[in-house]
Order: C-alpha cells, then structure tokens, then sequence
C-alpha cells in the first residue's frame, strides 16, 4: 500500500501545533521564542498527551510529555492537572488566599494558566468538579502550611508530581456515587503514565523527569556545529542508580525479584510513574477497591490480576529527579520527547537535525556511508537526495513534524526515504506497534537575545 507524499503529509501534519511568544506581553521579555509539537500514534487510541502553559500569576512557561501505559486514562489526567499542582506550589501565600477567598465567596478566579492546546487535545469535562476539590484542598493545606518563604522551584515540581499522584490514589479510594466517574477515577489510578516536565523562567530551567521520556538541549558550538546535552535520565533496568535504589527501599531477601527481564517485578518498564497503584497499593487495599468497584473494573484481568513476589509495597513512585539548567546564549533549543523518538534516534542525530532545520544551514559533513559497499549510482542518489533535502527543508513548518519525519523514514544513510516513510504510516493499526511506539514531540526554541542580556545583567 503506498501513500503519494501528500497523503504522507496529512498524516505526519495532523496533530501539529505552533505556539509563538508574543515579543512583549506586558511584564517581561521571554527566553522562550515559541514551540512547535507534534504527535504520531501507533497504538489506537494514542496513549501519549502533551501540554504546554504559560504560568499567569507568576513567571514561566511550562511545557510537558507523557507517556502512558496499560490504556491512556493516566496519561491523560495527568496532562490536565499536573500543571495546575505545579502552578499552584509556585504560587505566593496572599495569592493562595485571594484564590481562595474567592472561591468561598462565589467571585471569579484568577486565572492560573493559559493553555496551549491543540484542538485535537482532549479535555475531560465531566471530572473537572472533582479534580478542582482535589487541587483546592492542596491549595487549603498549603495556605496552612504557609512559612511566609517564597517557594523553591525544584520543591515546587518535586511536592506537585507526588500530591498529584497521591490524590489519583485517593481519588480511587474514595470511589464516586456516579458510576461513570467513579469508573474514569479507577482506570486513572490502575493505568499509569511517565511524565517529562520543563518550567523555564529566563535564563532557569528545570525538568522535572520520572520515568523514561526525555529531555535534550541543543546547543550551538562556535564552529556552528550541533551537539547534545542530556537533561534527565531515563528511569529504568539501563539505570544502574535506579535499579540501586529500588534494590535499597526493600529487603535483601527480595534482590533477586525485584528486577527481572530488566522490568519491575518482571513487568513494568519505568521504575517511576504516576498511577500503576497495582505497584503500589497493599494487597488487601487493592482486593477491596477491585470487589466495591463497577463491574467493569472487575472484568478486566489487568486490575485483578497481583504482581509475583509482590511482598513490601510500594514498589514504584513517582518522585521526579529534578535537573536545573541555567541557560547561555549558545543553547538554542530543548526536545521534550516520549521513548518513542529515543527509541528511533540518537540525540546527536536529534539535535543536528533539528539544529539544521531552525536555522535552515546544513553542515556538509563529508557524506559517510559507515562499512557499505557504494556503487556509483547509490553515490549519486545519496547526493541527489541531499540537494533535494536542503531544498524541502522549509516543506514542514513545524520542527517537530520535521524530527517524526526522520524517526520513522531515516534510511541507514541518516536520510529519510520515502518509500520507507510511506510503509511505516500505511501500517494498519494492529501492526504499526510492532514496529514503532506512540511519538509525540516538543521543541522549543530560545530567545539568545534575552538569554545574553540577563547574563549581562548578572
């Protein structure tokens, strides 16, 4: 089944979504010029989200990939709430209390954020009453808490991720009179989802990481070649700190199950995620939230079915490792990116390509066919195809449309072929997750101009 390169194009071009800084927006002058995302599936449906903020009541914008697993219920309430728990820990004490004081009084609120959403991003409707009681009880105990200090940001993301996943865990507790939510609410907190969040606020950039998405800066060198810096680490058996500390939080007698077939308990790929309360809840606890819960829940093994070796719970959390970043002038973009992208592409080959594509340059490495034998005429295409791609460059107006573009057609040349391209996207659905995962993308771009001045300022 071949695809003509417009139909290759409406596919890669569905879920793409730009988002430009305005230059003033009254307060300051952003670090952030805009980003570009995108989203291809492979599972139906796609179980990855995306999000992406500009914080109204204090400074920043953030920006996040999820990844979600056994179903999308996760990863999808995930994306709709973590950054209103992130939001609200970065908030100043009186601005808790007048958010507050409105509420009790019946006023309008101050708006917290200001989505970036595509249209295709779904938003669930019926749970929002439930998931805003959940985040104003935060919002009460942090004005209880209050020490009058101002918060530090890496707290901020750190106590957001884990109230988040706690309140997910309650909410599935606590169950729902209404059948429909009270089922949503359980396969939130049976499905799990990784999540990869940035906040960047002038030159300060944190990623708060847990689990196996990733983040990447591109950097420019002086001789305007691209290079990679990595900002988390992928949490999982490839991580030897990681497999130490879940190894440290559970008896000695258990070493030996706790990691096998480099999963958690022989199953779970990440060794952090929001959800997964099969890795979490005790035995008992789970027995008895299965028996009350709809029948629904009761027919799907997953939920029934205990983990082996399943002795000193919690096994999973999802605490993120914080990663904070000051960035420099030659520091142009960051890759927010699901295992997807990582699992196609190197991310020297990340950050060339969409290094290349931003700035419409392309370095002439000498062309390296690594160990082929090259006829003359292969010879020809390669550089062929090389004239025609410096030409196309400008065909995707999105940078991240660009980077699926390459994970999925690349060639063992390190160029995309579009016979290649057009097999891989004509896959009928039950076959398209053999070759591929769910992709989605963030790149954003930075503002070298407003990065030097505030370094000068410093």
């Amino acid at each position: 089944f071949y695809l003509t390169p417009s139909q290759v194009n409406s596919i890669l071009k569905a879920n793409e979504y730009s988002f430009k800084v305005p230059e003033f927006d009254g307060k300051n002058v952003s670090s952030v010029l805009g980003f570009d995302s995108n989203q291809l599936p492979a599972n139906a449906p796609i179980e990855d989200r995306r999000s992406a903020a500009t914080c109204l009541q204090t400074r920043g914008m953030l920006l996040g990939v999820f990844d979600g697993h056994a179903g999308c219920a996760c990863a999808q309430a995930v994306s709709e709430r973590l950054f209103y728990y992130i939001a609200v820990s970065l908030l100043p004490h009186e601005t808790l209390l007048e958010i507050e004081n409105a509420v009790e009084s019946g006023r309008a609120l101050l708006p917290i954020l200001q989505w970036h959403k595509h249209p295709n991003d779904y938003f669930s409707k019926e749970a929002s009453k439930l998931y805003f009681n959940s985040l104003r009880t935060y919002w009460q105990e942090l004005i209880d808490l209050n020490s009058g200090e101002t918060t530090d940001v890496r707290e901020a993301l750190i106590n957001a991720f884990k109230r988040l996943d706690n309140d997910i865990s309650l909410e599935a507790q606590v169950g729902d009179p209404n059948s429909f939510l009270n089922y949503l609410v359980l396969r939130v907190a049976f499905s799990g989802a990784t999540a990869c969040v940035a906040h960047v606020d002038g030159v300060d950039l944190h990623i708060a990481n847990t689990g196996d998405s990733r983040a990447m800066l591109g950097v420019q060198e002086e001789d305007g070649s691209w290079s990679a810096v990595n900002l988390s680490y992928d949490h999982n058996a490839q991580n030897e700190h990681e497999v130490e500390r879940v190894k440290m939080e559970h008896p000695k007698s258990e070493e030996k199950s706790l990691v096998k077939q480099d999963r958690l308990l022989g199953l779970l790929m990440p060794f952090r995620a929001f959800g997964d309360v099969k890795f979490k809840w005790s035995i008992e606890l789970q027995k008895r939230v299965i028996e009350s819960g709809p029948d629904q829940l009761n027919d799907n093994e997953y939920t029934k079915f205990i983990p082996p070796n399943y002795h000193t719970p919690p096994y999973l959390t999802a605490e993120p490792e914080v990663i904070h970043h000051k960035l420099r002038p030659q520091d142009k973009f960051l890759v927010l990116a699901t295992d997807g992208l990582w699992e196609t592409m190197h991310r020297q080959d990340v950050a060339r390509i969409v290094g290349e594509y931003l700035t419409g340059v392309h370095h002439q490495q000498p062309i390296a066919v690594g160990g082929y034998k090259v006829t003359l005429g292969q010879m020809h295409g390669l550089l062929t195809e090389r004239r025609a791609r410096i030409s196309s460059v400008f065909e995707d107006q999105n940078a991240a449309t660009h980077l699926i573009r390459h994970a999925v057609g690349n060639n063992e040349f390190g160029t995309v072929d579009h016979e290649r391209l057009s097999k891989m996207l004509s896959l009928p659905e039950e076959l398209a997750r053999m070759y591929r995962d769910d992709i989605t993308i963030i790149v954003v771009q930075f503002n070298s101009h407003v990065i030097g001045a505030y370094q000068n300022e410093e």
